[in-house]
Order: structure tokens, then sequence, then C-alpha cells
């Protein structure tokens, strides 16, 4: 049985059936019009924690829009066997699975449904949401490159479309920068084992070895990422001193075990759910619909794994630490100067040499980062933010927020925690 958060349910009634085949969820939705509510099935496996984000999104979006009666079917026995589930009528269908078979049943009966599955399925017509991957490798690659990294490796799958992408996105913001990627891809199982484990230990295990230090490596996803820290541990390497290491999708349990607890970009899968349920709602109600649509991810989640600032100047790395620490508390370039005991023009220089911006591109840049922090994660208003970022009038933290990110502020907040 499954249960989501109470904030996320209020008065809903949760209740646990017993189905021909195993356990499933039923979750009735207390209607407060006439109209009768419209039966949707979810199959989702909730041991995937993004699968619970998306879950919240997909609740979120019903409790503003549209009344329906939910059955979750958190263990996929649809794909098992797909008459099991359609002994009943459904009204709409999202679900996420390697398997399409539950969406092609879908299209023979003339069910609208939402294909939330990364990879392609290419003969199946449904709309897709998924996660713009190679977005999740221009934000790990903008990460690393932040902690004035000169060297960088990508680690993933070299027959996973979604590593793949990743790992474009990678490489095209670390080359665009002038600087070089090594790259380490295998084939990834279905069936993964402990052998296979320990045997991609070791191919990644010598890889490292050959690697410039310090260096800076992305994995395509959290796990991949584990198995680098293993690597790198075993050959004796510090992290995230030698080597830092960041992962992908921020699955937060795997993140916090790892020693030490990993970096990770996190997959936005509220808006994922939001998105899946405004989907299925235009078709239907007989509206059209996009048929494939991507989701931005959210910042970097810090962890220890790539805390390090990997810069030689010890002006520099001093100078950064200072930043990263009190940017915040409207710290001004000619107090960082006289801080770290050299001229304003020559940490200027320093910072170009090192890190390609100046000390004041870097404030700003913490402080914009912190800004995106409190919009998506609070209710402040712009005046309350500006406050605690160090800007001494909302309105040029609105001007420099739209000079970084292309989008002003309220753009930015609607687009990540978006009620649609």
């Amino acid at each position: 049985m499954v249960s989501l958060p109470v904030e996320n349910i209020r008065n809903w009634q949760i209740q646990s059936q017993l189905a021909n085949h195993g356990p499933a969820i039923q979750i009735r939705i207390m209607s407060e019009n006439h109209h009768p509510p419209k039966q949707v099935a979810l199959i989702l496996q909730t041991r995937m924690q993004e699968n619970i984000g998306i879950l919240e999104g997909i609740a979120a979006y019903e409790r503003i829009n549209c009344d329906w009666i939910f059955f979750l079917d958190d263990q996929a026995m649809s794909v098992r066997d797909p008459q099991w589930l359609f002994r009943k009528d459904w009204d709409g269908v999202i679900c996420r699975h390697l398997d399409p078979i539950v969406l092609r049943e879908c299209e023979k009966r003339g069910i609208p449904c939402v294909d939330l599955e990364d990879i392609a399925h290419d003969d199946v017509a449904a709309p897709k949401v998924k996660p713009d991957n190679r977005a999740v490798g221009h934000v790990g690659a903008e990460h690393l490159l932040d902690r004035g990294y000169q060297h960088f490796g990508f680690c993933g799958y070299a027959n996973e479309s979604w590593s793949i992408d990743r790992r474009s996105g990678f490489v095209e913001a670390i080359e665009a920068v002038k600087l070089e990627c090594e790259l380490l891809e295998t084939d990834y199982i279905k069936v993964l084992t402990p052998e296979w484990d320990l045997h991609e230990q070791e191919i990644i295990s010598e890889w490292l070895k050959r690697l410039p230090k310090p260096v800076a490596i992305m994995a395509c996803h959290d796990m991949r990422a584990l198995q680098v820290i293993g690597a790198a541990t075993q050959s004796g390497f510090r992290i995230p001193d030698e080597i830092a290491v960041l992962g992908s999708n921020n699955e937060t349990v795997r993140a916090e075990l790892s020693h030490p607890p990993l970096s990770s970009v996190p997959l936005n899968t509220r808006e994922w759910g939001e998105t899946a349920a405004m989907l299925l709602h235009r078709q239907m109600t007989g509206k059209s619909v996009e048929p494939l649509t991507y989701i931005e991810p959210l910042p970097v989640v810090v962890r220890r794994s790539t805390e390090a600032l990997a810069i030689e100047d010890p002006v520099v790395k001093k100078a950064l630490k200072i930043i990263r620490e009190e940017a915040c508390s409207y710290l001004r370039v000619e107090e960082l100067a006289e801080r770290v005991n050299v001229s304003r023009s020559l940490l200027d220089r320093l910072f170009r040499k090192f890190l390609r911006r100046t000390p004041q591109d870097e404030i700003r840049q913490v402080r914009i980062n912190k800004a995106k922090k409190f919009l998506i994660e609070t209710d402040l208003t712009l005046a309350d933010i500006a406050e605690q970022t160090g800007f001494d009038h909302p309105e040029y933290l609105s001007v420099m927020f739209k000079r970084m990110t292309s989008e002003t502020p309220r753009d930015f907040r609607a687009r990540c925690r978006q009620r649609l």
C-alpha cells in the first residue's frame, strides 16, 4: 500500500483494494459539484522516488482544475496483465513503463492516455512528457564549471538514448568554453547483478587513473555516479579534492547514503506530473495536445561530492570561499579585495584568468542562484528575496535576474512551480 503526503490529499479518502492479482490503490476525490468525476488510471511504480513527485504533480493539477477518481497501479500489474486493468472502463490513463503495452491497449480502445517513459515508444502515438536530458547535461556542466575545474569527464551508457542526450548537453557546455571532456560509456543491462556492478567499477577505475587531476565527473544518473564514487574510493582518490562527482535525478536516498553524499541534478517531477495531467485533461475535453513536451531540470542540489573548489591560485580560492559564504550579505568587491590582500584590479585579472569572469560576476551569480532557490521553495515576495540575497532593491534584482537567466523572477517561479 502506498500513501501520499497529507497536504497533497486533504479530504481524499484513500482505501487499499485487493484486486485479483494483488494490491493496488484507489484514491477517491470528494466531488463538490454534480458532474460525475472522471475515472483515471495511473500506472507508476512508487518504488521509484521520482514517480512519487510525478504523482504529487498530478494531484496538484487535479485539485485545482478538474474532478477525477484515481486508481493507482503502483506495482505495474497492468503491464503484466492488461486485461486485468481494462475490465473497467477508463476515461483516461497516465503510464510510465518501459513496456508500452498499456498505451497500445488505450489506442485500440480509444482511451485518452499520456506516456511518461523517458525512452521512445515509436509504435505508440500517445503524447509524451519527458525530461529535457540535454538541459540536464547543461546544468551539470555549469555547476562544475562554476567550481573552477579545467578537466572533465562524463560517465554514461552507450545504449541508452537519455544518457546519450545528457552526455551531449554536458559536452556541448564544456566545449563552449574551449575545454575538453573525456568520455566513458558502456552498455547498460536490464537485469542488474553484483557481478556487473563490480565489473563496471573496475572499468571506471582504470579510466579514472588515466585522467588528469583534479577532475570533475558527471554521471548519467545517480546509480552510475555511485559506481564512479566506488571506483574512485577503491583506487585511493580523494572525493571531491581529486575527483568531484555529480549525479542526475537526485534520488535522495541514494545521494544521502553515498560517502561522501552525492550532488545531483534534480528532475522537476512536480511539473512533469502537472503537465501530464494537463495533457490528459485536454484530451478528455476534446482539445488538441502537443505530441512531445520537455521538462527542464531544477538547479543542482549540492552535497559534499562537488563541494571542492578546483582553483590552484590561493588568492582566488580564498576569495571564492568568502563569496560562497557571504555574497548574500551585501558583500562588495572592494571589501573582498581588501580581505584577500590584493588590489581590485589584480583580483579582477586573477578571476578572469582562472574563472573567465570577474569577482562581481561571481557575487551576482551566487546571489541569483540563492534567489532561484527562494523562488522555487518559498512564497517570499520579491522584496523579501532581494533583502535575503544582498540586492539593494527588488527592481535591481529583477533586472539582474532577467539579464542572467533571460526570464523574469515571476516567470521563473511560474515555470518551476507551475499550477497549470
